[in-house]
């Protein structure tokens, strides 16, 4: 495929570096020159210097040509009027960032008329990923397939999990509610697990199941907890704004703390529903002043990594339920597990996981076969679904009897809109829908994972 990016800031990198990996022509386009020499060094690609919603720099980088165009500049408007413009030039897949709350209920209106494809809200897609968390108060993460019918859900295995020192043989045996472990970090491991592999306290395990049975199975293994009702976000970014506003609309009761005064006055008018407290959200006596030791759940928004860390460390040592921290470095990734810090969230990450699934999407009708697509484990790990489309010589034999790639998991098959967590005497028939498993990248059909 054909890709422009216009907007080199931390998502667009993030996608540029994920997109380097596949077989696509990209071109960049940015203001910035030192960025566009430093990543025309780095990547396969070539880069214009520019305004990217200019006529005359989208012709440069070809963009007539082009199969998507996606522009994440940190301007709303540039991002809509370089839409307009690749529509003129005959684009017909375009991606806009539009994060000004007050024009996304117009835009989303007027998307099609503006060539908009796609709108993406790094913050309010972040919010919504805390909210869904914060729902769900058992598990770390969770990603939706087969339009939500299917769920690949992280949770870690805690004291009291009926899941320890169970091997995936046993685990089988024991629990009535099916599900798949198809994934396991463990430190800084990342395991594709056999039947013999046994599931110790700490790990992050991930796991598919059919949307209807993961209630069950959390209560199987000892996972359930009680709804939260009281939350505690500290920061005033737009994340916030979303998050505060998206939980003060249900049964939640919202504090939220905010550094800046002037932000502070503007939020409690914005937000008639929720505690807005003017304050340093990370310093310890204003937050045991404002009962963090009473909060079921503790969200840490701050524009500062380290930040966030701190003061996750120690809302869990006032034996708080559920905390969750914004966590943008990827060099922080590989320690939060080992600070006990098992919930958080990046920004890019969850746009750039949403753009990618859309262009998977796209590739799949001319070519490609991958319907949707995740990455797990600080993108060490992939989870796709594919669409069983050809006849092949593999379907219709127990998955037993196939020669699977190794670290390939079959994690769950869709058919006839039934899901089924298969096992070794499971087939895949045409017309299926399959979500694969893998440390492999770049597979873009089902007959990848096969020897």
């Amino acid at each position: 495929m054909k890709i422009v990016i216009i907007g080199l800031g931390t998502i667009g990198k993030t996608i540029l570096k994920t997109l380097s990996d596949g077989e696509h022509t990209i071109t960049i386009i940015d203001e910035d020159k030192n960025k566009i020499e430093d990543l025309i060094e780095r990547y396969d690609v070539q880069g214009i210097v520019g305004n990217g919603a200019c006529l005359d720099i989208q012709r440069e980088a070809g963009a007539s040509e082009a199969d998507v165009i996606i522009s994440l500049t940190k301007s709303d408007e540039l991002n809509v009027f370089a839409c307009l413009v690749a529509k003129k030039l005959g684009v017909k897949n375009t991606i806009a960032r539009v994060r000004n709350p007050d024009y996304r209920s117009q835009i989303l209106e007027m998307k099609d008329e503006l060539g908009i494809s796609m709108i993406v809200n790094p913050e309010q897609d972040t919010a919504t990923e805390i909210s869904n968390l914060i729902n769900l108060p058992e598990i770390a993460k969770v990603e939706r397939f087969a339009e939500g019918r299917v769920l690949l859900v992280e949770i870690v295995a805690e004291t009291g999990c009926a899941l320890v020192g169970e091997t995936l043989v046993s685990i089988g045996k024991k629990l009535s509610t099916k599900v798949l472990i198809c994934a396991v970090q463990r430190g800084d491991d990342v395991i594709i697990p056999s039947g013999n592999f046994m599931i110790e306290e700490g790990d992050h395990i991930h796991f598919t199941s059919d949307a209807r049975a993961l209630r069950d199975f959390l209560s199987e293994i000892n996972m359930v907890k009680s709804p939260l009702k009281n939350i505690m976000i500290v920061g005033g970014s737009p994340i916030a704004y979303y998050l505060a506003d998206e939980l003060s609309a249900g049964r939640y009761k919202i504090k939220l703390i905010v550094s800046d005064r002037q932000r502070a006055e503007e939020l409690a008018e914005e937000l008639p529903r929720v505690t807005v407290i003017n304050g340093n959200g990370t310093q310890h006596d204003l937050l045991i002043e404002e009962g963090i030791e009473a909060m079921d759940s503790f969200v840490a928004l701050t524009d500062i990594d380290e930040e966030n860390m701190v003061v996750s460390m120690f809302a869990n040592k006032m034996k708080v339920k559920k905390t969750i921290a914004e966590i943008k470095s990827d060099n922080l990734y590989g320690m939060l597990a080992e600070l006990g810090i098992n919930n958080n969230v990046s920004p890019k990450e969850i746009v750039a996981n949403r753009i990618i699934s859309y262009i998977r999407a796209l590739e799949n009708s001319i070519g490609s076969n991958v319907l949707t697509l995740y990455r797990l484990v600080d993108r060490r790990v992939e989870a796709l679904e594919f669409m069983a489309k050809r006849q092949e010589k593999i379907y219709d034999k127990p998955l037993r009897e196939l020669k699977i790639k190794r670290n390939c998991l079959v994690a769950c098959i869709i058919r006839n809109n039934e899901v089924m967590i298969p096992d070794g005497n499971t087939s895949i028939k045409l017309g299926d829908n399959v979500i694969v498993v893998t440390t492999h990248k770049n597979f873009d059909d089902l007959m990848d994972i096969f020897e």
